[in-house]
């Protein structure tokens, strides 16, 4: 299924190339990983066929997708011959490739820095109980060191008034914080304040992960 991209700021971006070919993105529809990829997708306009990979049927594990990505994860984006596996990779894969669709990272160098800074994922446990516990824990303890590292460069967004890659990683952050895991956000105004501007965006909505076509909540409606 087509991926509806070209959606949100990134997309008014005036003359820019076309596509020679449409990509491939491999996602699953709550990796948070596959959410920050589809976002990008989705600014730079970047007409995408969406694959599905069920993680929780094993189909990582499947030697058609194995082939692709070794390590068996997802996202993986196919662009012809080139294929590139892990979120950041191919979030700078998409920003070197695309330089003329919407930009990922401000010119500002400081701001870069905040920018690689936030680049950074957490891995939780696969019991169910432990973790919801852990992940609680720790993504508190990581929004507060989050609030305090943006204040002195929040504006609408993380590091501005524009949208850059810190965004793209904190969106399906919050995301997965207020919906999967049930954490009261009362205590974090800055990212409250940020996660309202982003779900304003089309190009954030079309991506989150209950607008995917492998989402349950797809084939209940």
């Amino acid at each position: 299924m087509e991926g509806e991209s070209g959606s949100g700021i990134g997309s008014g971006s005036g003359e820019v190339k076309k596509q020679k070919q449409k990509l491939k993105l491999y996602s699953f529809w709550w990796s948070t990983c596959s959410f920050r990829v589809r976002i990008a997708l989705n600014f730079k306009g970047l007409k995408y066929e969406y694959k599905s990979v069920n993680l929780l049927k094993g189909e990582q594990l499947n030697p058609e997708f194995i082939k692709l990505n070794p390590s068996g994860n997802v996202p993986v984006l196919v662009d012809g011959d080139t294929v590139v596996a892990d979120s950041l990779a191919i979030l700078m894969y998409l920003e070197d490739k695309y330089p003329h669709h919407y930009p990922l990272l401000p010119q500002d160098i400081h701001k870069r820095a905040i920018n690689y800074q936030k680049c950074i994922d957490e891995k939780i446990s696969s019991d169910p109980d432990v973790k919801l516990a852990w992940a609680q824990h720790y993504i508190k303890k990581g929004f507060v060191a989050l609030e305090r590292l943006l204040k002195d460069y929040a504006g609408r967004f993380a590091t501005g008034d524009e949208v850059y890659l810190a965004d793209l990683f904190l969106a399906p952050q919050i995301h997965a914080a207020v919906k999967r895991f049930n954490v009261d956000m009362t205590q974090f105004p800055l990212l409250s304040r940020l996660n309202e501007a982003y779900n304003e965006i089309p190009a954030f909505q079309d991506a989150m992960p209950e607008k995917q076509p492998d989402t349950p909540l797809a084939s209940a409606s």
